[in-house]
């Protein structure tokens, strides 16, 4: 396993527009890695980037196989061509807009519906993305839809999807959450829900046991 620093960037108080920040990634946005293992450290912006980067540097979840990587990186380039602006857009006018436009929410849930059967068609004759073997391609994919469809995101979004007639992506959703490396990935950086489960900073494996909001304010 790798180690690494992950620092906390609140987007809410403009973090993102720092001057420090912007030299990792000029685009101001989340999330942004620096390698400092290579001289000269090396930014790498843009989350598709960092999977494909991170990948190849230690030889993991990327197969080998030309035709398995091909798909793997066919479904990680999707969900980057997809989710964040269709699963984003949905999300805007669904749930945080101050004006409800009935046309935006209606042509967003249809396209993010459309998404959804794709990936539910797909994952009904393969485990995971590019076949048997957990991918990059999961990783990009399942925060955004797995996320969505199990109603961790945008409210009551998933009733209103019915995200619960999609058998095959639940089925691979909760695979994937079960994974202890996902169990601690989504802890890093969090600052809502149990003050067990956020971690806010994360400098070292020690951390996921000693450094949780609730160790560092039992109060919250």
């Amino acid at each position: 396993s790798a180690d690494y620093d992950a620092w906390l960037i609140r987007i809410g108080d403009g973090d993102q527009f720092g001057s420090g920040f912007v030299e990792v990634n000029p685009n101001s946005k989340i999330p942004a890695l620096m390698d400092h293992s290579v001289t000269p450290p090396r930014r790498v912006f843009e989350s598709g980037a960092i999977l494909l980067y991170l990948a190849e540097k230690f030889d993991a979840f990327l197969p080998h196989d030309p035709s398995l990587r091909t798909e793997t990186l066919n479904w990680l380039f999707w969900q980057m061509g997809s989710a964040p602006y269709l699963g984003g857009g949905f999300g805007h006018f669904y749930h945080y807009a101050p004006t409800k436009i009935e046309y935006a929410i209606d042509r967003f849930a249809m396209e993010v519906k459309r998404q959804l059967d794709v990936l539910d068609r797909h994952l009904a004759d393969h485990r995971f993305m590019a076949g048997d073997e957990y991918t990059i391609a999961d990783m990009a994919i399942w925060p955004w839809y797995g996320r969505l469809i199990r109603g961790g995101a945008y409210g009551d979004a998933a009733t209103f999807l019915d995200g619960a007639s999609y058998t095959s992506v639940a089925r691979w959703e909760a695979e994937i959450a079960a994974r202890p490396a996902v169990k601690r990935g989504i802890m890093v950086n969090r600052t809502s829900g149990e003050p067990s489960g956020q971690l806010w900073e994360r400098h070292d494996a020690s951390d996921f046991a000693t450094r949780t909001q609730d160790k560092l304010d039992p109060q919250s």
